[in-house]
């Protein structure tokens, strides 16, 4: 894989990144607006005007006349939000680049946000905070971010409250995307059948003349913990959802290698090492998970399950034990050898089409102003020793950094603060 950047003087990044075996061609557009960026009174307002981009523009007037152009053509297209980015894109036969770029970028610049269709759509953002809060191990995540951030931008749903999302009015929209959206926030990839030459000539048609704009920033995230915390969420359900998460480190952290395969070593795969415990020899789960969450500022390590309700401290000890084996005992040559390959063979499984690689380049170049190719993450994967996996394990895993979040039929937290230990 190879790419090519372009910064133009207003500060908008550019990235190319030629396929020529592929058949299709991604478009997408990332602006450094999400949930970190907003106020507690518009909470929920960059993925609000995210839909809202959809909803016309100047050139296409009517939501119908986007989805439209778009189907006929075959476009598999949408966009997301997230705590510090928005993203757009469509994807489509190679030979329809210029015509998807133009969509693209005509949503992410001229949406009017037509006072009648934000009414419309504050009940379909309220219906989908409903769909979420409805989905437990969903929701989860949510609750995760609440326990360890409170009452901060970092701690806030992406979606928003209800009630600001009642009252949110056009003038919020205006004032929100003047703010954030501005070229030198902004980073466009292009990635599939398509050169550097064909992608200037419609950036530069396209943003070439818009002035650079001052860009808002953002809060800076304050962490303070100092013994374990629980969090829970009392619902009649089936089967209970938890996260466990330890504060960790940033995206610009040189131990984020370490971390994901420290993550690999617990929950990647079948194999690993909770999969084994909780799936195969205990039977209490269909899922776990373990990984490393990172952001510009803060990061947290995360065990996810969804387990039966009456086995919910079981599994949470045996999930700590195998936290305290990390700190005790060097991982083997082989379960090392295993995880780093596993870890780097879906890596590259994840990067066969275009949306992916936009998505793998274009997340690196808009956050850390820095991309490392699959093989240059690779190397650094492979670096990763025995030690520096338990030396990890013996920072992280600690008490006063442990936190709990669950969804469950429960009506306190006492119970599991009582296991919350890693001693």
């Amino acid at each position: 894989m190879q790419f090519s950047k372009k910064i133009l003087k207003n500060g908008l990044r550019v990235v190319t990144v030629p396929m020529k075996d592929n058949p299709t061609v991604t478009v997408l557009v990332l602006v450094e607006a999400g949930s970190k960026y907003e106020t507690k009174r518009v909470n929920g307002i960059s993925h609000f005007l995210e839909h809202m981009c959809f909803k016309g523009t100047v050139k296409r007037p009517k939501a119908i006349d986007i989805s439209k152009e778009l189907d006929s053509i075959g476009s598999q297209y949408n966009a997301f939000t997230a705590q510090e980015y928005t993203g757009y894109y469509a994807k489509s036969d190679a030979k329809h680049f210029a015509r998807i770029f133009d969509v693209v970028s005509d949503i992410y610049l001229n949406s009017t946000f037509p006072e009648a269709e934000i009414e419309r759509e504050k009940g379909v953002i309220i219906e989908e905070i409903n769909m979420y809060e409805d989905m437990p191990n969903r929701h989860v995540q949510d609750l995760i971010m609440e326990l360890l951030y409170g009452d901060q931008p970092a701690g806030w749903n992406v979606a928003g409250e209800k009630k600001n999302i009642t009252d949110m009015k056009r003038t919020d929209f205006v004032a929100y995307k003047k703010a954030h959206y501005v070229p030198s926030a902004t980073t466009i990839v292009v990635s599939g059948s398509v050169t550097e030459k064909e992608v200037l000539k419609e950036v530069k048609k396209v943003f070439g003349d818009i002035s650079g704009g001052k860009k808002t920033g953002k809060l800076k995230v304050k962490e303070s913990q100092n013994k374990p915390e629980v969090l829970v969420k009392f619902k009649k359900t089936d089967q209970t959802h938890f996260v466990l998460g330890v504060r960790t480190y940033d995206l610009f952290s040189k131990k984020n290698a370490v971390l994901s395969v420290l993550g690999g070593v617990l929950g990647g795969g079948m194999s690993s090492r909770l999969f084994q415990k909780l799936r195969e020899e205990m039977g209490v789960c269909y899922y776990v998970r373990a990984y490393n969450d990172s952001y510009t500022d803060h990061g947290f390590f995360q065990i996810s399950a969804g387990v039966d309700n009456k086995r919910v401290t079981e599994v949470v000890k045996v999930i700590l034990e195998e936290c305290k084996k990390l700190k005790n005992e060097k991982v083997s040559a082989d379960e090392l050898e295993k995880v780093k390959e596993c870890l780097i063979g879906n890596m590259k499984l994840s990067l066969e089409s275009s949306d992916d690689i936009a998505n793998f380049i274009g997340g690196q170049e808009l956050l850390k102003k820095e991309i490392l190719l699959a093989e240059e993450k690779a190397k650094e994967i492979r670096k990763v020793k025995a030690e520096d996996v338990q030396k990890l394990a013996k920072e992280i895993f600690i008490d006063k950094k442990l936190n709990l979040g669950l969804i469950g039929p429960f009506a306190g937290k006492k119970e599991f603060l009582d296991i919350l230990s890693l001693k």
